[in-house]
């Protein structure tokens, strides 16, 4: 009962901290989409476009992985669900960085390891809530 417990309060926390990082990836994704526009409109490369599109589409499913945890967090029937949106999330962090090496950025170990620790901690939360 404990464990179900814990995982219940990591996975509501990290879920609501998701939404949150979400909606404001959302509005950044939308600035930077409509910047990579004007930009490959001006002869940028293609790329920076693609980045934009990645952008937008990692912050809806991170918003949609936060819900989906916090509607969740008290029904560890549901937890494996969450785990896979845990997954998604933590995928998407990992081709995000990869995707920036590839456009020429240099590859940031710090960044990636904080990208990756709220997504860690929603996992850890969904498994203990399966517990």
């Amino acid at each position: 009962m404990e464990t179900t417990a814990k995982g219940k309060g990591f996975l509501k926390v990290t879920g609501i901290l998701m939404i949150i990082g979400g909606a404001l990836g959302i509005i950044l994704g939308i600035i930077a989409l409509v910047g990579a526009i004007a930009g490959v409109a001006l002869g940028a490369s293609f790329l920076l476009l693609v980045a934009a599109l990645f952008t937008l589409v990692s912050a809806i499913l991170q918003l949609v992985a936060g819900i989906v945890g916090v509607k969740n967090c008290d029904k560890p029937e549901n937890a494996q669900k969450c785990i896979k949106w845990g997954v998604i999330v933590v995928a998407l962090t990992v081709l995000g960085s990869l995707i920036g090496v590839i456009g020429g950025g240099k590859f940031d170990v710090l960044s990636l390891l904080i990208g990756l620790v709220l997504p860690a901690l929603y996992i850890y939360g969904a498994i203990k809530n399966k517990g």
